[in-house]
């Protein structure tokens, strides 16, 4: 099967700022060598301290950010990130959920001007006015949110239904993948959950590709099929959800898991 998304010997090198003082300038490999692949409708979790290349690795598949080596291919062919037209076209196939819930909305523009803003700049078609109102409220029907959201600013909404408003505003156009980067990380504990079961739900109801990056094992645990371990911007380990929790090889995923905090048992009565 041919992979949705495939990052071959991807590395990303920082200038650190402020380190030149007239020599030449300090540096950071982000990333070094990176090969991974996401199939169609499958769930990638990528896992790491901070500081290990996660985000980098969404900005590079996003355009965001330049990979100095390497290439990214999508659907079998090399994304040309200089052709504008073929960007456009990327666009309306891979999305992106953020991790600040308020920060990616737009201030001035309600929750329905949003997603509606979304979905006349990438649909293929023009839409109509009245067609784009039905659609954006289909969209909030679809991540759990009545139609009356529509005419609120993001400061009147919480921050998990601004993330939901935000996940309906990348998946109006049913993009074949959805990019997660940190995005359930500054929510409350049980809104996380809900948001993590939307965003089950949705993949399987669109057949829709996740690349989830986060910290949390436990909501990568749930929501991922396959998990990809990185350390100082290199693959350490990669494989399906249950081998890397039940039999994890490198050291740096067993620290990783055994520093997940255990619930503590209720004391015994006696």
């Amino acid at each position: 099967m041919t992979a949705l998304l495939e990052f071959e010997q991807v590395s990303v090198r920082y200038a650190l700022r402020g380190s030149t003082n007239g020599l030449r300038p300090r540096t950071v490999d982000a990333l070094q060598d990176v090969s991974l692949d996401l199939t169609e409708g499958g769930r990638l979790g990528v896992v790491g301290e901070s500081g290990s290349g996660k985000s980098t690795l969404a900005r590079v598949a996003l355009g965001f950010v330049p990979a100095r080596t390497g290439r990214v291919l999508w659907r079998g062919g090399e994304v040309g990130y200089d052709d504008r037209r073929a960007l456009r076209a990327l666009r309306r196939e891979m999305q992106v959920v953020f991790q600040d819930p308020f920060g990616s909305l737009d201030p001035r523009m309600t929750a329905g001007q949003a997603i509606a803003e979304a979905l006349h700049a990438l649909s293929v078609e023009q839409v109509r006015s009245a067609e784009a109102r039905v659609r954006v409220e289909a969209s909030l029907d679809e991540v759990g949110l009545p139609a009356t959201l529509a005419d609120r600013y993001p400061h009147e909404l919480s921050g998990g239904q601004c993330q939901r408003v935000a996940i309906a505003r990348a998946t109006i156009v049913r993009p074949r993948l959805l990019i997660c980067d940190e995005a359930v990380s500054a929510l409350d504990v049980s809104v996380q959950a809900q948001v993590v079961n939307l965003l089950r739900d949705l993949s399987d109801r669109h057949r829709m590709a996740l690349l989830f990056i986060s910290h949390n094992l436990a909501v990568v645990r749930h929501l991922c099929d396959d998990i990809a371990v990185l350390c100082q911007g290199r693959v350490v380990e990669r494989g399906d959800r249950r081998r890397i929790f039940e039999a994890p090889q490198h050291l740096y995923t067993r620290a990783l898991l055994a520093a997940v905090p255990e619930p503590e048992p209720e004391p015994s009565r006696g």
